[in-house]
């Protein structure tokens, strides 16, 4: 069996033990070097050929994100996952890395000190994202969008009537590896004054999911922030659920309002998009739009049965555009997506949907200036 080569890079000496140790212990991975500053793993990549990098965001002499930098302007396809802490400084670092070229990220242990919750985050966290980017995921909808099969031409899915669909008043998102990137792109189509909310849920650790909705407002028309308990969903907003709790929605006499908790993790995740989208199927019905986006594993293949059961529509992200084809691949294999588009075209569309069954036409939507304009 072929094994993954992975290069190590963190100024820590402990870290790097540690993720040798556990990364070592994985018969189909191969530790090829493990260094402590990013010039020389400048050096060593031509030396060792990895298949995949691990590098630590906050370095000495030359950071993380300088070293991306570097990395990407020599071998653009590289696969680079970034070691953060939960920090605001580390959620910064992180994001900036994303949009650098980062193909993801992981959180370093919260406690240093317990050595067994390290080593069980590096399996549990670390090893399957190695794993997928360097396709050895036995998942084929979980394979980098480069390493899988090609798929048909005619990728199943379901196309109502254009004229019988039904009037939307809620957008739910669901995304994970690669969101951050492509939820920058999708919510600056949205004008300011969209007629419907929108609640997304992005897999991302406390902190960062606070950063993100700041940043995701600055390019957008309509605000976004962080949800918290309590708050009333309006037309034009969007919600980010916080990281480490669900999000749901329900209605409140006139109103529907967010809610947020923390049962146990759904699909190992919390929050989850199967929680979200079953709280929207339940509080909305026919009248929700869900989006399922760039991910790795299933998580959205529920709340997607949940919106459809209930009326509802569901679009999906194809596989070109996605950097991981998880968790709307397995949407689109179960047959339950309205349409597949790509990033690209996924914008324009949720308008139209949003569009049928309200005054005006196209030509009526206002598109403001962006903030970041």
């Amino acid at each position: 069996m072929r094994k993954a080569r992975v290069l190590i890079v963190d100024d820590s000496v402990v870290v790097r033990r540690l993720v040798t140790d556990v990364l070592a212990s994985d018969p189909s991975l191969e530790v090829v070097g493990a260094v402590a500053t990013g010039r020389l793993a400048l050096a060593k990549i031509p030396q060792t050929s990895p298949d995949l990098i691990t590098l630590d965001v906050e370095m000495p002499e030359m950071s993380g994100l300088e070293t991306l930098a570097e990395i990407r302007k020599i071998y653009p396809r590289l696969p680079v996952i970034m070691f953060s802490n939960v920090t605001e400084r580390g959620a910064v670092a992180t994001l900036d890395a994303l949009a650098l070229g980062a193909n993801d990220y992981v959180t370093k242990p919260a406690n240093a000190r317990d050595m067994a919750a390290a080593i069980r985050k590096i399996r549990e966290e670390l090893i399957p994202k190695i794993k997928t980017f360097c396709s050895l995921s036995p998942d084929l909808n979980s394979l980098p969008r480069s390493e899988k099969p090609a798929q048909s031409p005619a990728a199943p899915y379901l196309e109502p009537d254009r004229f019988a669909r039904g009037r939307i008043d809620i957008i739910a998102i669901g995304v994970s590896t690669g969101g951050p990137n492509a939820l920058a792109a999708l919510l600056p189509e949205f004008p300011a004054n969209l007629p419907v909310p929108v609640v997304i849920v992005q897999h991302m650790p406390p902190i960062f999911t606070k950063f993100l909705a700041g940043r995701l407002s600055a390019k957008s028309s309509i605000g976004v922030t962080e949800a918290a308990n309590g708050d009333i969903l309006k037309s034009g907003h969007a919600w980010i659920a916080p990281g480490d709790y669900h999000m749901m929605v329900e209605k409140c006499l006139d109103s529907h309002v967010v809610r947020t908790q923390q049962d146990p993790p759904e699909n190992s995740c919390r929050p989850s998009v199967d929680v979200l989208f079953k709280s929207v199927s339940e509080a909305f019905g026919q009248r929700a739009l869900a989006v399922i986006m760039t991910g790795m594993g299933h998580d959205g293949l529920k709340g997607c049965e949940y919106i459809r059961d209930a009326g509802g529509q569901v679009l999906a992200q194809d596989e070109a555009s996605s950097v991981i084809w998880g968790m709307p691949g397995y949407v689109v294999g179960a047959k339950l997506a309205n349409r597949v588009l790509p990033l690209s075209e996924l914008g324009s569309e949720i308008l139209q949907r949003v569009l049928v069954g309200r005054p005006g036409d196209a030509s009526s939507w206002v598109f403001s200036q962006t903030k970041a304009e």
